[in-house]
Order: C-alpha cells, then sequence, then structure tokens
C-alpha cells in the first residue's frame, strides 16, 4: 500500500506526520520525494548504506556534423538550444530531455549523454529512501520517478510529498492508494487546502485531512470539509511542546506512547479507507 502525504502549502508539518508513521508502523518505508528540501533524515536518522546518481539524457553537438540548418531549435518547446549564425547553442539546464532535437537532426550530429541532475540515498534496510536535487536544476520529476522506481513493493510505502500542486506533487502522487492531506487552521491553509482537493479529485485519487495545529474550534477548515464532503481522519492539537519536540529533531512518538497509538490508529483508518475505496472501484 502506497500512502502519499501532501499538503497545498509547504509549513503544514507533512514531514512531521510522514514520518512518524512510518517509524510507527513496521515494517515500513519511507520515501523522501520533496527532493529540493529533504529533511525527514533528521527526524528517522537512518543509517546510509548506498547513494547513487541520478542522471538524464541532454543533447551534445558533434560541431563537425552540424550544418546549422536549426530544425532542432525550431522544434524545441523549451527553449534549451538557439540557432544563431549557422551555429547551434545548447543550454543543458534547460532542457526537459525530450529527444526531439535529436530526432528531427538530419545530419545526427546530436547525440544524447547523461547530465547529472541529483543523487537518491538508500538506507541500509532499504526502510529509507530519499532524493536530494543539485542546486539550480529547475527539474525535479527525473529524480522523484526514479525515487518511487526503487520503491519495495511489500509492505506499506509513505511518500514524503513536495509541497503545493506543480508537476512534481503530480508525480509524486500518481499511482498511490491513498493520500493524507496535511492542512492547518489558517485562511492560508484552507486556501491551499481547496487547491489540494481539486488537484485529488482531478486525478481521481481516494483522499483524507488531517489538522495540524489544532486550535479545537470549529473552523474554516471544518467547514470547508464539510461542504466539500472530504473526511477529517485526525487532528493534532497546536502544542509548543510538538513544535519543541520536532525542532530538537526527533519524533513524537519517541515521548508519550498516546502518541505511538495516535498514528497506529491513523493508519488504521487510512487502511479502512483503502478497503472501502477498493470494494468500490475494483479496478483500482
Amino acid at each position: 500500500m502506497k500512502i502519499s502525504v501532501l499538503s497545498g502549502k509547504g509549513g503544514t508539518g507533512k514531514t512531521l506526520v510522514a514520518t512518524n508513521l512510518a517509524a510507527a508502523v513496521r515494517p515500513s518505508q519511507y520515501v523522501d520525494l520533496d527532493v529540493e528540501e529533504p529533511n525527514g533524515y533528521h527526524f528517522l536518522k537512518p543509517r546510509l548504506r548506498e547513494t547513487v546518481s541520478v542522471g538524464v539524457p541532454v543533447p551534445r553537438l558533434e560541431e563537425g556534423k552540424c550544418t546549422g540548418c536549426g530544425l532542432c531549435a525550431g522544434v524545441c518547446q523549451f527553449n534549451a538550444l538557439a540557432a544563431i549564425k549557422n551555429k547551434v547553442l545548447i543550454f543543458p539546464e534547460l532542457c526537459h530531455h525530450c529527444g526531439a532535437c535529436s530526432l528531427v537532426c538530419p545530419e545526427k550530429a546530436l547525440q544524447e549523454v547523461q547530465r547529472e541532475v541529483g543523487t537518491i540515498s538508500i538506507g541500509e534496510e532499504r526502510d529509507f529512501m530519499q532524493g536530494e536535487l543539485q542546486v539550480g536544476e529547475p527539474v525535479a520529476v527525473p529524480l522523484i520517478n526514479e525515487l518511487k522506481r526503487r520503491v519495495k513493493e511489500n509492505g506499506p510505502v509513505f511518500f514524503d510529498c513536495p509541497p503545493g500542486a506543480a508537476c512534481a506533487v503530480v508525480h509524486a502522487v500518481e499511482d498511490t492508494d491513498y493520500c493524507l492531506l496535511v492542512t492547518e487552521p489558517t485562511p492560508f491553509g484552507r486556501h491551499d487546502l481547496a487547491i489540494a482537493v481539486r488537484l485529488m479529485e482531478k486525478l481521481g485519487l481516494p483522499f483524507g485531512v488531517l489538522i495540524n495545529k489544532g486550535d479545537g474550534k470549529n473552523g474554516d477548515v471544518h467547514q470547508f470539509c464539510r461542504e466539500k464532503g472530504s473526511k477529517i481522519l485526525a487532528e493534532i492539537p497546536f502544542s509548543l511542546e510538538i513544535a519543541e519536540t520536532y525542532s530538537r529533531g526527533e519524533l513524537l512518538i519517541q515521548g508519550e506512547k498516546d502518541w505511538l497509538h495516535f498514528f497506529q490508529n491513523l493508519f488504521g483508518k487510512i487502511k479502512e479507507e483503502v478497503g472501502h475505496e477498493n470494494h468500490r472501484h475494483p479496478q483500482r
């Protein structure tokens, strides 16, 4: 079972939830897909056994073959190539590695070579994986796809997804069994939860809501969930003690046993939701 933990905005506490879920449910696998700013390792403190380079294919020009016709620059939708005075310039950082330029070149002057965009770190028992995008790289999707390709097939997998609702998030959540949307009872939280809910509806993915930093009031987020028919699975109260625990890089379940039971019960609710969804839609 693959569970994606995400939010419409940063700072809601999705890493808090994802890491504690992964630690409370054993055996399981935690995969940090927030490759631009991975931080799950601060809390799970894994022993890393392997680091793997991840590259993407980009064009390399063989100038002796190039006639400067400009067909490659014309077909590129991302301005990664430019034809100026019968000379082709390549900007590899803009390349989305679609391969179109190599295909249209009549002289076969463009050959694809690998360019490193980041690395993947793998835990000792493969119960932890994270990706780290190199500084300045604009596209996180290749790293996310490679991480998902390497997940274990046995046992639950918790994906700690990037914030927001852009391409990286879409690739992170697709083909998962359930999405847990972490939000907070603020106007910004409600606004960005609405964006995340629309994304779930667009992708046809089952989801539930967890409210973090709850104030105990029946506020805008509760009202929004009632209006949308979105199920609130759990609520974590606003607490200075929780904030201090998080700031020390510690898991909540390492303290009071109540938190271990909280996250185990949360996982039980998610399993029930997945079971109901599979019953309603056997083709999933």
